[in-house]
């Protein structure tokens, strides 16, 4: 929903300085990794610990880098298949770092079940949304969109966690388990347009 409503708005804003990171001689590739072993470190080091407010904070600048890397890669004309994959994997690893580093929070610092249920679920429904539209492309198929994509589910996990951090109660188990629902909902409607794609995919045959 976000790639839908704000692609073009934040476009304006990266591309220029994806476009100096290029002048500079850096690589998206670089970026990707840069950004990926940031934003990991920081999930795993704050959130663990407790520290949810600066965890938020610090993991929510060096995913800017997600964004970067392919601004640069369109600036400097240097999209690859392999920065392509490279990215994929690297958001992967971002993604079980973060929920990771919650479920763990959840379940040995706070003993806290529920909420560590629900995050489990968001971890393992993560990588699945993802599996399905990779798996889909693998065998010429569409499976993009649903209500949770990426930037939806670190968005609401990461109010969750920013406001829960400063104090707020209840917003971060309101925030886990909305984004349970979302989670299922998109893994519904991606195996739906799957369906749709392999049924027209046969028709025209």
């Amino acid at each position: 929903m976000l790639n839908i409503f704000a692609r073009d708005s934040l476009s304006r804003l990266t591309n220029p300085i994806g476009a100096g990171l290029v002048r500079l001689g850096l690589s998206p590739n670089a970026v990707t990794l840069t950004g990926t072993v940031a934003s990991a470190a920081a999930a795993l080091w704050f959130f663990p610990r407790g520290e949810l407010f600066v965890g938020t904070v610090v993991v929510a600048v060096f995913l800017l880098f997600d964004v970067l890397d392919g601004a640069m890669a369109r600036a400097g004309g240097r999209a690859s298949r392999f920065g392509g994959v490279l990215d994929a994997s690297c958001d992967r690893l971002v993604d079980g770092a973060l929920f990771g580093s919650l479920v763990w929070w959840s379940l040995v610092v706070e003993v806290d079940r529920s909420r560590g249920l629900g995050l489990l679920i968001c971890l393992v429904s993560a990588q699945v949304i993802s599996y399905v539209k990779a798996r889909a492309e693998a065998n010429g198929l569409r499976a993009d969109g649903g209500l949770a994509e990426r930037a939806e589910r670190f968005l609401v996990v990461l109010i969750g966690t920013g406001l829960h951090g400063l104090g707020v109660p209840y917003v971060l188990d309101v925030a886990v388990w909305l984004l349970v629902l979302l989670c299922l909902i998109t893994i519904a409607q991606r195996l739906a347009t799957v369906h749709r794609s392999a049924r027209t995919q046969r028709e025209m045959r």
